[in-house]
């Protein structure tokens, strides 16, 4: 099983570009979706982790689905704090796992090897995020119900700080109830998070988190603290998560979507190194 994540979409009504027209974030994203449907073997499924949109707005998921509804496999998507959930709702009405709860757009994908639960993290016009009660509540009653079954939890805020400062101010609030519901369900064995605009992997409560880099422009990174807000504009970059068939290892993988010189053998046909 080949999983692949897209995040941080930021895709403007009409396709307009963004920050001065330095990023042209619909092109970036079709990029994307052309680089998923050529691989060899095609990933399965693919993630959103959030921020599909840059304003929440209806029209800038109807300008993402004229290039996600040409992927070549299903995609599944949470919110991040740039999009809002009723708009969402509308322009992916047949995505019917997003109507699963109530007030939020968390979810669970059944039938896969890895059981995938999606967590609404997003706070309405903040850009920070939060596991609530009512989020933590919903994701114990949702984890007990298989509590055998290998999990894969994706959502677009990360829990911990881990040295952008810019960034970390806009961390995952109420991490220690997600802590206290992972402590409970052991079967959950990976974290898949967007939001940085930087591949940054790390273990949290035991089990390895894996933040996905944006395919369209990157957050600088610059560990100085209290550096300024910036970007960079670095090579594009998509995570692949391969459950492996033999050891059944998760393994992350980063896949570079910009064309790449090879491949080239390693050895001749008499099977001598190449010198």
């Amino acid at each position: 099983m080949i999983i692949a994540q897209l995040t941080d979409l930021h895709i403007k009504a009409g396709g307009k570009t963004a920050y001065a027209g330095k990023v042209d974030t619909y092109a970036k994203l079709r990029q994307a979706v052309e680089h998923l449907n050529a691989m060899r073997p095609q990933p399965d499924l693919v993630l959103i982790t959030g921020d599909l949109g840059d304003f929440g707005l209806a029209a800038e998921y109807r300008q993402a689905r004229l290039a996600l509804d040409d992927l070549e496999m299903p995609f599944y998507l949470v919110p991040g704090n740039h999009d809002e959930r009723q708009a969402l709702r509308e322009v992916f009405a047949d995505h019917v796992y997003l109507f699963q709860a109530d007030t939020h757009l968390s979810h669970a994908i059944e039938g896969l090897p890895l059981r995938l639960v999606g967590l609404d993290t997003s706070v309405p016009g903040q850009p920070y995020g939060e596991v609530d009660e009512v989020r933590r509540a919903w994701l114990a009653t949702v984890l007990e119900q298989a509590p055998q079954q290998r999990t894969l939890l994706f959502m677009h805020h990360p829990p911990v700080a881990v040295g952008l400062d810019h960034m970390d101010v806009q961390r995952l609030n109420g991490s220690e109830r997600l802590a206290e519901v992972l402590q409970e369900h052991p079967q959950v064995e990976v974290i898949l998070c967007g939001h940085l605009h930087r591949p940054v992997e790390f273990v949290w409560c035991g089990r390895p988190v894996y933040v996905g880099s944006a395919h369209n422009h990157a957050v600088t990174l610059d560990l100085t603290p209290a550096a300024a807000s910036s970007f960079t504009l670095e090579p594009a970059m998509i995570r692949l998560l391969y459950l492996h068939p033999q050891s059944g290892m998760i393994l992350s993988h980063q896949s570079h979507v910009e064309a790449c010189d090879g491949p080239h053998p390693f050895f001749d046909k008499q099977g001598r190194l190449i010198d």
